[in-house]
């Protein structure tokens, strides 16, 4: 048994959100978009809309083929003969918004549905584990899959994650500057060790995201302040630091967009942030929330 074609849906996300560094997600009202078709003869075809269009690999290297074959190995399963992608990608490249996790968890979510019976042989919970393997980290995957506002973490090879609801009048405020980082030089910028005020704050502030995106907006600006990362990374984005400090000086609940160098202002649907403080080349994305996570739909059986 087969299917004709998959159409799947990721969100995009943030991740760390200010405090929750490696920990905390949030799922974005943008989305990627993957029609996959399983062929008969060998061979793949691959055509690529909207981000990344011109620069991204037309070969089995693309983040979304490779992950879909790694993910029908792990289940036993041998891929069709040939196989057809069409990407819609809307998720902004290198900007801190989860673009590589979409792919990631798009090509997981495929693989699955083309394995007999893949997703219900194996539980969520694996494709989560799986999704962090290849993409390093599990905050981003996780909410890209669970939806929502997402707590992830490690207990030595596993990976667990929680979705909790969002106040329903969070919104978010994706800020998109031209330029672009890299995760890996990002995370090259980190001290090994931080100090221990440093990071007791951070964990009183983190406790306090939560009940601030699930409850008490109100509570944002404080619940948002970091001293983990954003600080030892701000001279690989300088203009993006000079953003967030005019933002939350301002009132404004600021952060660095999961690595960078994008800038996201969480706030209420009553809430309008001064955005003349944004510079003029940057773009401006007002998003919900994204309740639910990433989807798959199968057209008609073959076979």
């Amino acid at each position: 048994m087969g299917v004709d074609e998959l159409l799947v849906t990721v969100p995009a996300t943030s991740a760390n959100l200010g405090p929750g560094f490696d920990a905390m997600g949030l799922a974005l009202g943008l989305y990627d978009e993957v029609r996959v078709t399983p062929l008969r003869e060998a061979g793949l075809e691959l055509e690529i809309d909207g981000e990344g269009a011109d620069e991204v690999p037309r070969d089995d290297s693309h983040l979304v083929v490779r992950t879909l074959l790694i993910t029908m190995e792990r289940l036993g399963a041998r891929p069709p003969p040939g196989l057809r992608l069409h990407c819609t990608n809307r998720i902004p490249h290198g900007r801190g918004l989860g673009s590589s996790a979409a792919a990631t968890v798009a090509g997981v979510l495929a693989g699955r549905a083309l394995a007999d019976d893949g997703a219900a042989r194996r539980p969520v919970e694996d494709a989560i584990a799986l999704a962090a393997e290849i993409e390093g980290h599990p905050d981003n995957v996780a909410a890209c899959l669970l939806g929502g506002l997402t707590i992830a973490w490690r207990e030595g090879e596993r990976v667990f994650a929680v979705r909790l609801d969002p106040d329903p009048e969070l919104e978010a405020i994706a800020l998109v500057p031209v330029q672009r980082l890299a995760t890996e030089t990002a995370r090259g910028l980190l001290p090994a060790t931080v100090p221990h005020d440093d990071a007791s704050h951070n964990v009183g502030r983190a406790a306090l995201l939560v009940e601030a995106l699930t409850r008490r907006t109100d509570l944002l600006l404080p619940a948002t302040e970091d001293r983990l990362h954003q600080g030892y990374r701000a001279a690989a984005m300088p203009e993006t630091a000079a953003l967030v400090e005019r933002l939350r000086s301002a009132g404004h609940a600021a952060v660095v967009s999961g690595a960078g160098p994008g800038v996201l202002v969480l706030t209420s649907a009553q809430t309008h942030p001064d955005l003349s403080l944004v510079p003029a080349n940057w773009t401006t994305l007002r998003l919900p929330v994204a309740a639910g996570g990433a989807r798959v739909e199968q057209g008609r059986p073959n076979g």
